[in-house]
């Protein structure tokens, strides 16, 4: 087989392949035994009627169109190979030639992977913080903590506020008329959470145990029940009971309770450790970050449309995957926040673009530096894998396999050595201090 390949423009060119006569010789025989099995011809039983007779009844060119969807797949793949390209997208294939005992020659315009030219990426400079938590940072994770180990507690008397526990009955009407699921009996509603149709949770607060009131609202015009979009609704409400969090104390028997530790003194220095921890893993994300966009920034590169609309569905994709492990899918979704798919594409494809230009950038500073991955990576690799979600390396290897994603396993594990490398060839600089950065605005802002 012969192949060639031409660049006509930016990410596009020509591939032009030739295959050999037996080749489509080869396939016209699996055609025949494919189309045979279902041919009626008279005297013969399906499938037992001979080649010479079914070519001169149904023609030789009968088999064409499945001889060529049997060979041009894999002629196309082996041309890839044979030309070192590496498509992005699906070609538009021109068949030139297809007949017996000639060659089978077709073009493809193929759009492949943009070339990158690289910029500086060594010795960039990215601003350091020091995990440094501050008083105002412990007091609010302590205050969360009591907040997690609050106990609600009934109030007898009063009025309730935001952040209580209403127990309410409810029954909500349009025109005087009710709508389905406008009804409940003792629904426990925080107020002040903002889960309930805009105003509704406003106009509980106030009201007292034993209390009825006309509650009206008007539905959003984004509301997920089409029917109900912009209406006003009056729901009757009774008010059973008030919850009110009740916050234990910060002290040594606060301590005993959520850990290990005898005193509050002790259980804070800890926490303290704790989220120092978190912080340094939270600002080395940050690093990596940055300088991966510093170095792709540096780069030169046009990245295909397609490359960022196949971004764009992979990043849907795993979108609905986290709203169905939450309960919801995809149109539930759309229909609560009165968006549609394409509003969500559009919102992506800035992210999209931006993954794309980073992981082309990180794939040619591997090649430039010769980053490797090793067997021992990947085998260390799969253990973790393993050890997480409580399977043998073996079964995460064959499970990988099936998916057809073992080989991205290796991406993965070069991509993070490649940021790695980028992270301890950059230069740490002190971060501008907040007053610095916002002089520099107000100065900037009066300028223009």
């Amino acid at each position: 087989m012969k192949a060639t390949w031409e660049k006509i423009e930016k990410n596009l060119g020509v591939l032009e392949v030739e295959v050999e006569a037996e080749r489509v010789t080869a396939a016209l025989d699996k055609a025949f035994n494919k189309v045979v099995k279902k041919a009626n011809v008279p005297g013969f039983r399906k499938g037992k009627v001979p080649r010479p007779i079914f070519e001169s009844r149904f023609g030789v060119e009968s088999l064409y169109q499945d001889a060529i969807d049997i060979l041009l797949p894999e002629a196309y793949g082996e041309a890839v190979e044979q030309t070192d390209i590496f498509p992005v997208d699906r070609p538009e294939v021109d068949i030139e030639q297809f007949a017996k005992g000639q060659p089978f020659i077709f073009k493809a315009k193929v759009t492949v992977k943009p070339e990158v030219k690289l910029g500086e990426y060594k010795g960039l400079e990215v601003p350091v913080q020091k995990a440094e938590v501050t008083e105002e940072e412990m007091a609010a994770e302590l205050a969360r903590l009591q907040e997690r180990h609050a106990e609600l507690v009934v109030i007898e008397e009063g009025t309730a506020i935001n952040g209580d526990i209403a127990v309410i009955d409810f029954d909500g009407s349009v025109d005087g008329v009710q709508f389905e699921g406008g009804q409940a009996e003792r629904h426990s509603l925080e107020l002040g959470s903002n889960s309930f149709i805009p105003g509704f949770e406003e106009q509980v607060v106030g009201m007292g145990t034993g209390d009825l009131k006309d509650v009206e609202v008007t539905f959003p015009d984004t509301y997920h029940a089409e029917n109900l979009q912009g209406k006003v609704a009056v729901f009757k409400v009774k008010l059973h009971e008030i919850k009110r969090k009740q916050l234990p104390e910060l002290d040594d028997e606060f301590a005993k309770d959520v850990s290990e530790f005898e005193t509050l003194e002790e259980y804070s220095a800890d926490l303290k450790a704790q989220l120092e921890s978190r912080k340094q893993d939270e600002l080395k994300g940050v690093r990596e970050n940055a300088v991966v966009d510093l170095a792709a920034a540096n780069a030169e590169v046009e990245i295909p449309e397609s490359m960022i609309a196949s971004e764009v569905e992979t990043m849907v994709r795993d979108f609905d995957n986290r709203l169905r492990q939450q309960g919801m899918n995809m149109d539930m979704f759309l229909s609560f926040s009165g968006q549609t798919r394409e509003d969500l594409q559009n919102q992506m494809k800035g992210d999209a673009e931006k993954r794309v230009r980073n992981n082309l950038v990180l794939e040619v500073i591997a090649k430039q530096e010769n980053i490797e991955v090793s067997e021992e990576e990947v085998t260390q690799e799969l253990a973790d894998m393993a050890e997480s979600f409580k399977r043998t390396p073996d079964e995460i290897r064959n499970i990988l396999a099936a998916n057809g994603t073992l080989n991205s396993l290796n991406d993965e594990i070069s991509l993070r050595k490649t940021i790695e490398f980028l992270v301890s060839n950059s230069v740490e600089v002190e971060a501008p201090a907040v007053e610095a950065v916002e002089e520099a605005v107000t100065e900037e802002a009066k300028a223009e």
